[in-house]
């Protein structure tokens, strides 16, 4: 069997750091390990309009900048397919045929929809369009025959709802779709990366996010803003290490070899560490090391999206050709779907 890749993001906005470390940064180590036959990265503009059918502008004005931040990271078009979720109709057509394989009972009790769905204070004004988008997203993975689908830890649950519209319709049609299965990015705090304002979550709509794009100025001042412990208020007071902002980063981002390049009085974080914790180490000391590492890691994305910018035909160029190659893939699948389903009335004259 073929291992496949399939995975995305809305372009509601620009992507940030917390993109990178829970999810494209694993996307292009494994486009680069010639372990996966095909890799299918998804800009999903239909999914993003579930909640902004009054804004498709938002939505229209982003696609360049998702497929900005895509090829700066490093995605490859000659190895990942890139393409527009709207663009390939045939994952409209599979999600409604899924619909009938999943109650509304089973999507009230998806932890990500009700999670979602409390975040945008929908209440019972529940878009159906947003309320559905789990059997949208079994669509998009099964149209392209994904076995592997990296995601973020709190994405989980939409996997786990795809797993079993996949294992009803196998039950039902016979063995058409590939059962998919998650990939998870083994740092568990990049999983997760919280705000620079501490929170949870980075959010675009709170404001707490470093972008891809951000300049180097732009990523110093946010990071000397950035949250650390609330109680180390003189250099001399030791420090908390533990949800301690700029540490978490650090576990995600920093090497070896910052430590000698940058900060040489210390062999390693675990020595950045205990020197906090200990007392006699301020935060503007380790802010300055975080956006020196940060810089390391954001200086050649930023130099490729410079690149992609003066060359906007090129980008387009690509997504058109993504798209092409990504609609001849689901219209495959869809063709045995339908098939399975015996709905496939004109391919043979069974009706006769």
């Amino acid at each position: 069997m073929k291992k496949v890749i399939l995975t995305g993001d809305r372009p509601t906005g620009r992507l940030h750091i917390g993109h990178y470390a829970g999810s494209l940064k694993q996307r292009v180590t494994m486009q680069n390990s010639a372990e996966f036959d095909e890799i299918y990265i998804m800009i999903a503009d239909a999914q993003a309009l579930t909640d902004n059918a009054d804004n498709p502008q938002k939505i229209r004005d982003n696609i360049i900048n998702v497929a900005l931040d895509y090829l700066s990271i490093g995605l490859d078009p000659e190895k990942s397919t890139i393409f527009i979720q709207s663009m390939v109709p045939q994952l409209t057509e599979l999600t409604f045929y899924y619909m009938n394989l999943v109650t509304v009972a089973r999507l009230s009790r998806n932890p990500t929809v009700k999670a979602e769905i409390q975040q945008r204070k929908f209440e019972s004004s529940i878009p159906v369009g947003f309320f559905t988008y789990p059997i949208s997203q079994a669509a998009d993975i099964t149209a392209f025959g994904a076995s592997h689908v990296p995601v973020g830890e709190d994405q989980r649950p939409m996997l786990e709802q795809c797993r079993e519209i996949v294992a009803k319709f196998n039950s039902i049609y016979g063995d058409t779709l590939i059962m998919p299965q998650i990939v998870l990015e083994q740092n568990r705090k990049a999983q997760r990366l919280p705000g620079t304002d501490g929170k949870a979550k980075m959010s675009k709509s709170i404001g707490n996010c470093i972008y891809l794009s951000d300049t180097k100025e732009e990523v110093y001042r946010k990071v000397m803003s950035m949250y650390t412990d609330p109680d180390h208020i003189k250099i001399s007071d030791p420090g908390k290490v533990e949800g301690n902002t700029v540490f978490t980063y650090l576990d995600v981002f920093s090497k070896p070899e910052h430590f000698s390049m940058f900060l040489p009085e210390y062999d390693n974080l675990d020595s950045l560490k205990d020197h906090y914790r200990r007392g006699g180490l301020g935060d503007v000391k380790i802010k300055k090391f975080l956006a020196a590492v940060l810089e390391e890691e954001l200086a050649p994305i930023r130099r490729r999206r410079a690149y992609y910018e003066n060359n906007l035909p090129l980008v387009m160029e690509i997504l058109k050709t993504g798209c092409k190659k990504a609609e001849k893939k689901a219209g495959q699948t869809l063709e045995k779907v339908r098939k399975a389903m015996k709905i496939n009335y004109f391919d043979d004259n069974s009706l006769l």
